[in-house]
């Protein structure tokens, strides 16, 4: 690594030793070569390429697909001293030929695009005029078919690298599996790229799934218990969903605000303003909020709906935590889930391949949710990556499930399906089982079946566990029909032969009581918590004054720094990670008053 790249590291962005594959990654982008790079969300990628446009002469052009990330971090690179710039449709003719200027006379160093404007004629001609030093593209898994979240303009952007030929490219992501990898190679033209797969692990994120006992409920008592205070994100599969539950927060005294498509613009940017400048705000949204959210304090991302895919559940963790600091991911989810999703996938207007291809996905994120081992072995082991031991931070790990030999209950539920004739949902076979004489069971003439009351000795909730767990493995079917009806298929006939036996796990009658959390970072005394909250008020003010989001001052984690290593100079607060040679010029002094006086006062 040049002298040159570990010295930007230092003097710019605060840190002294690069992470994991970084180091690798920037000196192969400095010396000119393509690479594609898959680290996860807080891992580190936008230094990647933020260092080497540094480094190489001339402007680099990043691609990045939102305008309110594009301006986090051109809020951010500017607190650095770095001289960075986003042209966007937000801005006025004066302001974007301003830019043009600047851009060539050589005065910015990293231009942020949306790949509809790096597309545009004009936009191709000007940077054909540019010594470019590179081409990053965020958000690359965008490109492909399979991917999650397709973007069909994403496909386009290799015709950018083809005006620019002698730059070199980076495509960046956090999710993508081995086909949507060697599409983003394909469609980007990458040449000869080198391909950098950090770990997709998260360590500092506990993972949570719960079976849906009254969602909102479960949601307020697990903010209540463990995230009173703190910036999380619950995202709602319909737009109705996400105005309600926001709503219903509100009202028990969490601020939480909407945020979905149907939303006039204004007030969605209104909401994610305040949720980005704010501390301790609470976003309720569908998928339309979220990518590429650079708040790096979020400390908990909640799913009242079930996600469609492994990725898209991965990704969208994956913005709690990106300090590094304990963060939780937790979801309720249920056999309505899995048939509202299913419904929507076969209403959809995509090819019966696609179809597959995202029945399979969903298949295998509804099989995470009914683990009863390690969460994380599990999510890692989807994207190719093996961890030698549980991880010890999942619920799975912290408070082992029960589990119970339901071979003899399953087959109990396999016969009641069939000899219902495989047209009822849930409801009609639970009550079948369990004797139930109700009007419909008798007007079909199921209390005169062998299989009517055979399955007296199990609760309601234990049967709906059970026929959702013979859902998630395959065993039954269930039809997107409006009623949930069930059927078996092939994947069954071991069991009923008896060749086969089959452990799952019991149903909660209860959620358990997790150990209550606060705001402030674990691992804080009672004392040096009311010292950070101090210098967290002094952030909050610099922000409010300068009308930028607290955390492009500093993160949580270099005031929690701050507050356990006591620095007392200018070179002693240099020391801290992600303190800078701007930020310390610039606020240096005022944060080392703040932290003197609030140490003063903690200890009266």
């Amino acid at each position: 690594m040049g002298r040159e790249a570990t010295q930007i590291l230092s003097e710019v962005f605060g840190y002294r030793a690069f992470r994991g594959l970084q180091k690798e990654i920037i000196e192969s982008a400095c010396e000119g070569r393509d690479a594609l790079v898959l680290m996860p969300t807080g891992g580190g990628k936008s230094l990647c390429f933020q260092i080497p446009a540094l480094v190489r002469p001339g402007v680099a052009v990043v691609i990045s697909p939102l305008i309110a990330l594009m301006a986090d971090q051109v809020a951010t690179l500017r607190q650095l001293g770095v001289r960075a710039e986003a042209l966007n449709s937000t801005l006025s003719s004066t302001d974007q030929a301003d830019i043009e200027r600047r851009l060539r006379s050589g005065e910015i160093d990293l231009l942020y695009l949306a790949p509809e404007r790096a597309l545009q004629p004009r936009t191709a001609e000007l940077l054909g005029e540019l010594p470019v030093a590179l081409i990053a593209i965020d958000e690359a898994h965008c490109v492909s078919q399979w991917g999650h979240d397709f973007r069909p303009e994403y496909m386009q952007l290799a015709a950018l690298a083809d005006r620019i030929p002698d730059a070199p490219r980076m495509a960046l992501t956090a999710t993508a599996d081995g086909p949507t990898r060697r599409e983003i190679v394909t469609r980007l033209g990458l040449r000869d790229p080198g391909e950098f797969i950090a770990s997709f692990d998260r360590p500092n994120i506990t993972y949570r799934v719960a079976e849906r006992q009254g969602g909102k409920q479960q949601l307020l008592r697990f903010l209540e218990e463990q995230h009173r205070g703190d910036a999380g994100i619950v995202y709602c599969l319909s737009r109705r969903s996400v105005e309600e539950t926001a709503e219903w927060l509100t009202a028990r005294g969490i601020p939480a605000y909407p945020y979905h498509a149907g939303l006039d613009s204004e007030l969605r940017q209104r909401h994610q303003t305040r949720f980005l400048n704010e501390e301790g705000q609470v976003i309720v949204a569908t998928i339309a909020f979220g990518m590429g959210i650079d708040k790096p304090n979020v400390r908990f991302v909640a799913h009242l709906d079930l996600p469609g895919s492994v990725e898209a559940y991965y990704q969208e963790t994956g913005r709690a935590g990106r300090d590094g600091l304990p963060a939780t991911a937790w979801m309720v989810y249920g056999l309505s889930d899995l048939i509202r999703r299913r419904s929507m996938l076969e209403e959809s207007e995509s090819g019966e391949q696609r179809k597959r291809v995202e029945r399979a996905k969903l298949d295998a994120l509804l099989g995470y949710c009914e683990l009863s081992s390690c969460r994380r072995v599990a999510l890692l082991g989807y994207f190719g990556e093996e961890l030698a031991a549980p991880c010890g931070n999942c619920d799975n790990c912290l408070d082992p499930p029960d589990t119970w030999d339901a071979t003899e209950a399953a087959r109990m539920a396999l016969s009641a399906i069939y000899r219902t004739g495989q047209r009822f949902g849930v409801g009609q076979v639970v009550d079948v089982l369990r004797g139930k004489t109700q009007e419909k069971v008798e007007r079909w003439g199921h209390d005169r079946l062998s299989v009517f009351g055979v399955g007296r000795d199990h609760s309601e909730a234990e049967w709906r566990t059970l026929l959702r767990q013979l859902v998630a493995r395959g065993l039954v079917d269930v039809d997107v029909d409006g009623y949930g009806t069930l059927h078996l298929n092939d994947s069954c006939r071991p069991l009923l032969r008896g060749e086969t036996n089959l452990e799952l796990r019991r149903p909660v009658k209860k959620t358990r009581k997790a150990a209550r959390k606060t705001a402030a970072p674990v691992g804080l005394d009672a004392e040096q918590r009311r010292v950070f909250e101090s210098l967290r008020e002094t952030r909050l003010d610099l922000a409010h004054e300068q009308g930028v989001p607290p955390y492009v001052i500093f993160h949580d984690a270099t005031l929690q720094a701050m507050v356990v290593e006591h620095p007392e100079t200018l070179a002693e607060l240099a020391e801290i990670p992600g303190v800078g040679a701007k930020k310390l010029e610039r606020y240096g002094e005022i944060f080392l008053g703040a932290l003197q006086e609030a140490l003063a006062e903690a200890t009266q």
